[in-house]
């Protein structure tokens, strides 16, 4: 949908504004709302805090969107006597660290020492989008370069326009509208996208465990809710499927991180299927052959040990001599990794993780556990085709996961955007109605008739 230019316009004389509405007045945030910095209480002091009672709003409870901000964090009275209460609908910019990260309350709240609030003298959604659209001006306007800063002063130096109040409430409102209804269709590619991963995964329980011939005889399995496998596969242990299971290296591995070198992967670049070669450490060739044990063959089998443990991938040939730490290797052997690597990811292997990690913060397995884990395995040529039709299947699930984040990027882009245009008057939304309260006088037009 396009929308009508104002009939005229003037030079704010600011290059981010550019032009803006001839009746619009240029300011700076700092004439829109008060600001207010907020305050930590004293944190070795417990008695401050508590599990309920008055929000204390942290930049990790900020939300860009424009819903409501939700403490996660919450103060006693003595807690809040330290801090200066900031009002309902006000916005609140995170001015240390990330810088220019949004959030809107719509009850009385305090924040902490990173985050400065502008209490509204006008609209106040207005002012909420009209920051949103002030982020890249933010950024330049912060200092530091390992911590980053925007102190008060330079907050409310920003610049700004100012439409008369009605024109605002009317641009909020429509932004309001807008923003909802894109906000649905990226909440829509979201859906999509956990349906598409559940897909992909349900394909890939199936080939393991199933087989690819819906004609093949079958037999029970012995677990009740796995059912029926191809009669001709073997049940076997992981340890005897792979020649050599071994953990990788445990003592002290930090000490044979290098700034050049092969990979030396830990279990945070594992993914389901392939590893992020790109994000791993270097460990030096001399070290890695010290570790002998542990160094990495292309077609062998890692699997993530903490955090999300059974993630499982096959080693590519770039980390060929590398080696790893954090994970369980599972040596190369007479299989087809790749069929492995998928019977390790499915439901039946990660049901056997489930039943033996532990850890409350950071869950993890051990080897011993590990290498008692069952399957069925099929005869190496089976195992190839499976292997083959879960890589083309994987292939046009992840094309669609491709797509439907390139639509959400366009969405997110498109947002930005339509909120940048219409607060800065690039387009003129005064002849907006809402379609609800449209819809609703003309209902009453037909029942009066």
């Amino acid at each position: 949908m396009s929308y009508p230019a104002y009939p005229e316009y003037k030079d704010s004389g600011v290059e981010w504004l550019g032009k803006v509405p001839a009746h619009w007045e240029v300011s700076r945030l700092k004439f829109f709302g008060e600001l207010i910095t907020g305050i930590t209480p004293p944190s070795e002091d417990f008695s401050n805090y508590s599990e309920a009672g008055w929000p204390w709003v942290r930049p990790d409870d900020l939300d860009d969107q424009g819903a409501p901000v939700r403490a996660s964090k919450f103060l006693t009275d003595q807690g809040w006597s330290y801090c200066r209460p900031v009002d309902p609908m006000s916005t609140l910019v995170c001015c240390i660290g990330s810088i220019g990260k949004l959030g809107y309350t719509t009850e009385v709240t305090c924040t902490n020492q990173q985050i400065t609030s502008i209490q509204p003298y006008y609209d106040a959604r207005y002012l909420f989008y009209l920051t949103c659209a002030s982020k890249p001006e933010l950024d330049l306007r912060a200092t530091g370069n390992v911590l980053r800063i925007l102190n008060a002063e330079r907050l409310g130096n920003v610049p700004a326009v100012m439409p008369p109040v009605d024109e605002q409430a009317t641009i909020a409102a429509f932004l309001d509208h807008e923003t909802a209804r894109i906000d649905a269709l990226v909440e829509e590619q979201q859906r999509l996208i956990e349906l598409l991963k559940e897909k992909r995964q349900a394909v890939i329980s199936h080939a393991v465990t199933k087989g690819l011939d819906p004609d093949v005889p079958m037999k029970d399995s012995g677990v009740e809710w796995l059912g029926e496998v191809p009669a001709h596969w073997l049940r076997k242990r992981l340890k005897n499927v792979s020649p050599f299971i071994t953990v990788g290296i445990v003592v002290n591995p930090s000490s044979y991180l290098a700034e050049e070198g092969l990979p030396f992967i830990y279990g945070g670049e594992v993914r389901e299927g392939y590893i992020e070669v790109d994000k791993a450490r270097k460990i030096s060739l001399e070290d890695s052959r010290r570790n002998r044990k542990t160094m990495l063959e292309t077609g062998d089998v890692v699997t993530m040990r903490v955090g999300y443990p059974g993630v499982t991938a096959v080693v590519p040939p770039e980390c060929e001599g590398g080696n790893c730490a954090s994970v369980m290797l599972i040596k190369k052997g007479s299989y087809d990794s790749r069929w492995l690597c998928a019977a390790m990811n499915s439901r039946l292997i990660r049901h056997q993780v489930e039943v033996v990690q532990y850890g409350a913060a950071q869950k993890q397995f051990n080897i011993a556990d590990a290498v008692e884990f069952w399957l069925f395995e099929p005869p190496i040529d089976e195992q190839t085709r499976i292997a083959d039709y879960i890589d083309r299947e994987s292939s046009s699930f992840d094309q669609l996961v491709v797509a439907a984040k390139r639509n959400m990027q366009l969405l997110q882009e498109r947002r930005s955007a339509l909120i940048s245009a219409a607060v800065t008057g690039k387009i003129d939304v005064r002849g907006w109605h809402s379609p609800e309260i449209s819809n609703t006088h003309e209902a009453s037009q037909q029942e009066a008739v």
